[in-house]
């Protein structure tokens, strides 16, 4: 069976690193980045040979599945229409130096995922690949039943599509672990013991676990101590 064709809106570190693990999987890899598909040309046959560079709109439109990895201030320009019924994986979190010292984005009581979905409401929205480093995603690819695979977590209101996500998540060298609906996000964002984590999937597991789902928020989040070892 054929792989699915992947579009990543965004050629910058997170989504040319994506790009190179999608492509290193098999998959079609369809990527747009914010300057001229002729700039972004350039540097995606450096960084990711192999993936194809276009207009947000067209990667939108001929993906099967897009994923997230722009600046999350910018998700206001992503293709509403194109998206339509499609799953979107948001790898996006919000960044004072890039998304400005003034958070208008969300209160931080909710996913910032869920401002997303709101945004694309005619698409289905899956937060993953977003609590673990650019440089660390790369750095920890391993084949399947490998005992030191590291795992992404990944979290969606419609478990229909889980499936799908995760054999992504397991064809880019990762173990998946799905932690509920996009709520439940907002521990894998920054503020979050959990932003950043890169563990097995046993450990992840257990860190999830010291959250019970009725305190999400960002107050109890930002001060929670957990073990993540």
């Amino acid at each position: 069976m054929d792989k699915m064709t992947i579009g990543i809106l965004g050629a910058g570190k997170l989504g040319t690193t994506l790009a190179r693990l999608a492509i290193a999987a098999g998959y079609d890899v369809l990527i747009a980045g914010s300057g001229s598909v002729e700039k972004i040309s350039l540097t995606v046959e450096v960084l990711a040979p192999g993936v194809q560079a276009m207009t947000a709109k067209e990667a939108a439109e001929r993906a099967d599945i897009v994923l997230l990895a722009l600046p999350l201030g910018k998700y206001q320009t992503i293709p509403q229409a194109e998206l339509s019924g499609k799953i979107v994986i948001d790898a996006m979190n919000y960044w004072w130096e890039v998304d400005g010292k003034e958070n208008t984005i969300s209160d931080f009581q909710i996913s910032s995922s869920e401002v997303v979905q709101n945004f694309l409401e005619d698409s289905i929205v899956v937060k993953a690949f977003n609590h673990m480093g650019y440089h660390d995603l790369e750095d920890e690819t391993r084949p399947i039943g490998e005992s030191d695979r590291k795992a992404i977590a990944y979290a969606t209101d419609n478990e229909s599509v889980g499936g799908r996500v995760a054999q992504i998540v397991d064809d880019l060298g990762f173990d998946p672990l799905f932690i509920g609906a996009l709520k439940n996000g907002i521990i894998l964002e920054p503020g979050s013991p959990l932003f950043g984590a890169d563990l097995v999937k046993e450990e992840l597991q257990a860190a999830v676990d010291q959250f019970p789902e009725s305190e999400f928020g960002r107050e109890v989040v930002a001060s929670k101590e957990i073990s993540i070892m």
